[in-house]
């Protein structure tokens, strides 16, 4: 019996070292757990676009594997482009640091329309920090008590001079804004290098009974999708195209019945055992594997201050803070 008793011990800890050294293995940047690898059999390119030619529209590139005919030919399979998500972080050549930010992707976008102005902006708040205090700030990690994130000067906040800076204002004004072609360029995946009808990948044969029709305001899938078609649907209130003046770095895209599903990804950290790094990691994560948005929805204070956490830190979407009703008060 003693023997048995031994013997079962000894696999237990057979067991949790093998656990152990694959877990190590997981955590390394080679392994397909780690949030830097790259998907496998796939690269990340861009499309460059027509209207505004320094677009540069990501896309996952995924390499097929040969098909072996009835006949015993061997078929070769050309790539599939695919809907990319994880934006300069996806990019195996992307050297990023979680304090500095991302590249303002849409910067010379909104500064060559000529209807926005800096402004010097209001002063830093203690709920914009989690409420951090001095003290606590000080404490932190052994850290010294500076903002780690700060504005800098040559990136100030920006505002609308006389007009409404939207894209729902530009379209309904007849522009088609460079984020329409960076959409419409998207929204066709691999139709942009197969020649493959938009309005097969993008069936509406399968849609809800009730939804048809709504009004005069029917449904149509625009063949392929243009940016004249996204300018259209934006106009008519059909879809929504998020796009802050003070979030250049976002990659544009669209919501709406006429275009792809997006994903919304909630996130939350701890009040006490997470770090900024480690939160910027679940946000690559999320886009990583296809999440669109990104929500946090905490109503306390984390203890790292990462309220300060800009929207560029999570690789490519919108990051949505917690309702100001809250005030980053626990709720009852």
């Amino acid at each position: 019996m003693a023997f048995l008793f031994l013997d079962r011990i000894n696999r237990m800890d057979k067991m949790v070292s093998e656990k152990s050294k694959s877990s190590a293995a997981g955590n390394s940047v080679d392994s397909v757990h780690s949030v830097e690898k790259s998907l496998p059999n796939s690269k990340k390119i861009f499309v460059a676009g027509k209207l505004h030619p320094d677009l540069r529209v990501p896309f996952r590139e995924i390499t097929l594997a040969p098909t072996k005919t009835m006949s015993g030919e061997i078929e070769v399979n050309e790539p599939v482009r695919v809907y990319d998500t994880s934006g300069p972080w996806g990019d195996s050549e992307f050297r990023g640091n979680v304090e500095q930010g991302l590249p303002p992707l849409r910067a010379k976008w909104i500064r060559d329309r000529g209807d926005v102005e800096e402004i010097q902006g209001r002063a830093v708040r203690p709920q914009d920090n989690g409420f951090l205090s001095e003290k606590h700030a000080a404490e932190r990690n052994g850290q010294k008590a500076e903002v780690r994130f700060q504005r800098s000067a040559k990136n100030k906040p920006l505002r609308a001079k006389s007009r409404p800076v939207t894209q729902l204002w530009y379209a309904r004004n007849g522009i088609v804004s460079p984020e329409m072609e960076f959409i419409a360029i998207r929204e066709n995946c691999n139709a942009e290098v197969t020649g493959q009808r938009s309005e097969d990948r993008n069936d509406l044969g399968y849609r809800h009974s009730g939804s048809e029709p709504i009004s005069n305001h029917k449904s149509a899938i625009s063949n392929p999708i243009t940016p004249e078609f996204v300018r259209d649907e934006v106009a008519r209130g059909r879809a929504i195209i998020p796009a802050n003046i003070n979030h250049p770095e976002s990659e544009p895209m669209i919501i709406g019945r006429n275009f792809l599903v997006k994903i919304n990804a909630n996130i939350g950290n701890s009040a006490v055992a997470s770090s900024i790094e480690e939160e910027v990691e679940k946000m690559r994560w999320a886009t990583k594997w296809g999440a669109d948005t990104v929500m946090d929805k905490i109503f306390t204070p984390p203890a790292n201050g990462s309220f300060a956490i800009r929207p560029c830190q999570s690789a490519r979407c919108r990051f949505i803070r917690p309702s100001k009703k809250s005030a980053g008060v626990p709720k009852n």
